[in-house]
């Protein structure tokens, strides 16, 4: 979606040292480092609160089935090809059961 390059991020270094100056970029520089880690950090933490919450809810699940029942089973799959339910019969012709 929304790709940065290496031709990108220098240039964005460029005008970052030209705009803050050498003292402070390294500085500048830390602090964003800082910032991100702590983001991947609670991003990390809301997954695996995620993830225990959802093993936690198949735990209740599974302890609140009784063992001794079964889910219901699918109904059989109706074969390919299915029989006519009646046979069927060519038309008859009206009035071909007359005598003459």
């Amino acid at each position: 979606m929304f790709e940065v390059g290496f031709s990108e991020l220098l240039l964005i270094m460029g005008l970052a040292l030209l705009v803050l100056g050498p003292e402070k970029l390294p500085k500048v520089v830390s602090e964003i480092g800082r910032w991100m880690g702590r983001a991947r950090a609670m991003a990390r933490q809301f997954r695996e609160q995620l993830e225990d919450e959802a093993a936690e809810s198949s735990r209740r699940r599974a302890a609140s089935t009784p063992p001794n029942t079964t889910p219901p089973e699918a109904p059989p799959e109706a074969p390919a090809e299915a029989a006519p339910a009646e046979p069927t019969e060519p038309p008859s012709k009206s009035g071909s059961d007359s005598t003459p």
